[in-house]
């Protein structure tokens, strides 16, 4: 049954804030802080997600692929990112882009990435990128919406069900990113075996 958006518990992020812009800047007036290390970390940020549902769920696949105009796309089989219907019927998903992760922004006792560095949230991820783009596939159904710099530049538009569940996160790091730390496929294999749940596989298409 439909219920009042007011009425849903905060656990990753608010609800009841669908793009927090100055948070967003915030992160986009720090790149260095927010993202030590550069691409790798975002990355990192990503794949920490997919790490979460793999574990709830007793063990996920994760696919990364490098693509050659500097773009990745972080792909896993998970339930997918919370999509719900509010009292008047429409399609809302949690906020993980455009807000900050309640858990671990500003939050002195953070997780650490396999980089050593603090795990800050999703936001951090599309807030530093010229463009990302979010394909959300559940249970109750599938959608896809696009950001720049974190704001959304589409509604939430409905995809054809593939009878999958699972999330993409494909996103083009600003440039300064790109360019000030890169990351080579076999650092980011040797990170990621910190995730024991999650399967990882890499491709690497940089140099086709």
């Amino acid at each position: 049954m439909d219920t009042s958006r007011s009425a849903w518990r905060n656990t990753t992020h608010d609800w009841a804030n669908t793009v927090d812009h100055d948070h967003l800047e915030r992160i986009r007036q720090a790149p260095a802080a927010f993202a030590p290390g550069g691409l790798l970390h975002l990355i990192l940020e990503v794949i920490a997600y997919a790490a979460d549902e793999a574990e709830s769920d007793n063990g996920g696949h994760c696919r990364i692929v490098l693509h050659p105009d500097g773009s990745v796309s972080v792909a896993d089989n998970g339930r997918g990112t919370d999509t719900r219907r509010d009292e008047h019927g429409l399609v809302v998903k949690k906020p993980v882009m455009a807000t900050r992760d309640l858990r671990f922004f500003d939050n002195p006792d953070t997780p650490s990435l396999p980089d050593t560095h603090p795990r800050q949230g999703m936001s951090v991820v599309a807030a530093l990128s010229t463009w990302l783009v979010h394909t959300n596939r559940r249970r109750n159904g599938s959608w896809t919406q696009r950001y720049e710099h974190g704001v959304p530049t589409t509604d939430l538009r409905p995809v054809a069900d593939d009878r999958t569940t699972g999330t993409t996160v494909h996103f083009l790091p600003d440039e300064f990113l790109r360019t000030a730390g890169g990351a080579a496929a076999d650092d980011l294999a040797r990170l990621a075996t910190a995730w024991p749940h999650l399967s990882i596989e890499i491709d690497d298409r940089r140099g086709v």
